[in-house]
């Protein structure tokens, strides 16, 4: 994985960016289809601690307005995610 590139280096603290800051490479491709089951976060009971972030051996999970949000396009279904959700925020749905 190559870094990304930013158009001028953090100044502050607070400009440094909280999560990995990696664009795709050369070892990542896209979910070939394999997947059976994919995980759903239920917005209303997420309380954006962003544990299944943590534990996510992909890091297809990051956060969005607070919430955590994935990127179904590298995800393999695992449902670690799922398992570590101490307030139950994450359903595996069949994939269709």
């Amino acid at each position: 994985m190559r870094p990304y590139l930013r158009e001028k280096a953090p100044a502050a603290f607070d400009e440094i960016p909280e999560f990995p800051s990696y664009e795709a490479g050369f070892l990542t491709t896209k979910n070939a289809g394999w997947r059976n089951f994919r995980p759903i976060i239920d917005t209303k009971k997420c309380k954006g601690c962003m544990q299944c972030y943590l534990y996510c051996p992909d890091g297809v999970i990051s956060e969005k307005d607070g919430k955590a949000a994935v990127d179904y396009d590298f995800c393999k279904g695992c449902g670690i995610c799922r398992k570590i959700c101490k307030f139950n925020a994450i359903e595996m749905e069949a994939e269709i």
